[in-house]
């Protein structure tokens, strides 16, 4: 398993889109904020926006926003986005893996390293990480 700066650097972005629901932040702002190269950014925005998990807005007004609500969003969602499978070896995926003889058991062993991954990351939500100041209100009528 290996996570990319990529994906690293589009949580970061996220976080912040979470934080700040009420309005767009633009790719400056959120750089700035996150100390992430900015040309960089504009192009993990690009992917996170073709996935649905920004929506942008052009002119004075525009920026980006969360494609969905920080609660339903989770690390996983951004980690498949930006980089797909969890867990490859030799850039395939380990579902269909097979080997023979001694090391017949391997496979099974990626196989389960990548769905307690998917599970730790599919337990993250945006929300979820953001400190207690910066909560998104719950929705009104919850409960």
């Amino acid at each position: 398993m290996h996570l990319s700066a990529k994906a690293d650097y589009a949580a970061r972005a996220l976080l912040e889109l979470a934080r700040a629901p009420d309005r767009p932040l633009t790719c400056e702002a959120i750089a700035s904020s996150q100390g992430i190269p900015f040309r960089f950014l504009k192009s993990v925005v690009g992917e996170l926006r073709r996935a649905g998990l920004v929506r942008s807005q052009r002119g004075c007004e525009g920026g980006y926003w969360l494609g969905g609500s920080a609660d339903e969003i989770t690390l996983l969602d951004v980690s498949r986005a930006i980089d797909g499978d969890l867990l490859t070896l030799r850039g395939e995926p380990v579902e269909g893996l097979a080997y023979p003889g001694a090391a017949t058991g391997l496979p099974d062993v990626w196989r389960r390293i990548q769905a307690d991954a998917a599970a730790v990351l599919g337990g993250v939500t945006l929300a979820s990480l953001l400190p207690a100041a910066d909560a998104v209100p719950a929705a009104k009528g919850a409960a």
